[in-house]
């Protein structure tokens, strides 16, 4: 029995690439605020506007912490692998000269996104530090 082989041209694979881009654009969504740039991206799932909207909020203190936030970037996650910490959160946020990285999971996002802007906030206390 013979399997068909299937041969894709240079256009074709261009193609493909192309809507895989604009899967992943359409599954991220950025909002500009008065404050700073937050974009959140989903994951495996899709449709969580109360879970982006929370996102979103839990960021905005870490601007009382060090005013200069360029932007945030927000990447929840659901593992279907893992049954107890399938939620991962993400967190980048970029500041003058350098990228701040925090990245957690656990059971419900809520608390995935706490624990990533309690990190956050203790980096950005340390580099505020070391501006001074």
């Amino acid at each position: 029995m013979r399997l068909p082989v299937t041969i894709f041209t240079a256009g074709a694979l261009f193609f493909l690439y192309v809507q895989l881009i604009i899967t992943e654009v359409i599954m991220t969504k950025a909002v500009v605020s008065d404050v700073v740039n937050v974009k959140v991206t989903l994951r495996h799932s899709n449709n969580h506007t109360d879970i982006e909207e929370y996102a979103r909020n839990a960021v905005i203190p870490l601007l009382k912490i060090f005013p200069g936030i360029i932007s945030c970037h927000i990447i929840l996650d659901h593992q279907k692998n893992d049954f107890e910490k399938n939620k991962l959160a993400e967190i980048t946020v970029h500041v003058p000269q350098n990228v701040l990285v925090a990245k957690e999971s656990g059971a419900v996002y809520e608390q995935t996104i706490d624990n990533c802007v309690e990190a956050l906030s203790r980096q950005l206390k340390k580099y505020k530090e070391k501006l001074q």
